[in-house]
């Protein structure tokens, strides 16, 4: 039986990002054209199943939800998932939050305070554009947190994400890999294109001097933070039409798997045929 490509996915420990292809493949045999036709095709399907979560949530008929959670190097493609992957869905049920540098009213508490306020709601789908797990990869890195901080935030983070589970959530995290290449390719051609000056942002030559401590931080999230209920997907994203197909897949995979279904009515539809049939 074919392995879906939750399965393929999947990180197992230990993580060697260098041995990862930014550029593969997996789980698709097509060519760019072929994943971008697939990509509407996924779209029509999310669409309809994101309705049912969403009407099982409103209703009250379900508490489940969904989270997404993008992490990567700058320029791994979060802010493009977002735009063809989420964008496939009724925005009405979708609650996207783009996580910046801690305010100092969010200093003031434990990291995750934060983050517990932006969960989705049940039948919503929720997106985190990067996430609590930047407590553990720049707070490493920079040195923010002592080393005893930052190794109790991977237990903080293993208990948080099984809470939600337990409460009904599902969790889709993906790590969108790209290497040192990929990402100077598209910073230079950020700068040689004038409609996109804004999107380069000069710090980011900063953080890419440190390209090799962010992998071993990442790998180490990756390694103490990805458990049966939820997993990290190491998602391939040297080719940006493949990331897409790929992240729509996950998540449709996680919404088949939900067996969703119209909520049932609390009223008696007979009754309000005729009730409506005689105003």
């Amino acid at each position: 039986m074919a392995k879906t490509l939750d399965e393929l996915l999947t990180v197992t420990a230990p993580v060697d990002l260098p041995s990862y292809d930014s550029r593969a493949t997996t789980g698709f045999d097509g060519k760019k054209a072929d994943a971008e036709k697939q990509l509407t095709q996924l779209g029509e399907e999310l669409s309809n199943l994101q309705e049912k979560l969403f009407a099982g949530g409103r209703s009250g008929a379900s508490p489940t939800r969904v989270l997404v959670v993008l992490q990567g190097m700058d320029t791994s493609g979060k802010g493009g998932i977002i735009r063809h992957v989420a964008g496939l869905v009724d925005p009405q049920g979708l609650a996207i939050t783009s996580f910046k540098k801690p305010t100092p009213e969010e200093l003031e508490h434990d990291f995750l305070w934060r983050v517990e306020s932006r969960l989705p709601q049940p039948g919503e789908i929720g997106v985190f554009d990067r996430s609590h797990y930047e407590d553990v990869l720049i707070g490493r890195v920079r040195q923010l947190a002592t080393p005893a901080e930052i190794e109790r935030r991977y237990g903080a983070i293993n208990d948080f994400e099984k809470a939600f589970t337990d409460s009904g959530g599902i969790l889709v995290k993906c790590f969108l890999h790209i290497t040192k290449d990929d990402q100077k390719e598209r910073l230079a051609a950020r700068l040689d294109d004038p409609t996109k000056h804004w999107k380069f942002n000069p710090g980011d030559l900063d953080e890419r001097m440190l390209w090799d401590d962010y992998q071993r931080a990442y790998a180490l999230a990756l390694e103490r933070c990805s458990t049966d209920h939820a997993p990290w997907h190491l998602v391939p994203s040297g080719r940006k039409w493949y990331r897409n197909w790929a992240v729509a897949t996950l998540l449709l995979e996680q919404l088949r798997a939900l067996d969703l279904s119209w909520p049932q009515a609390d009223y008696d539809v007979e009754a309000e045929k005729t009730r409506l049939a005689g105003m």
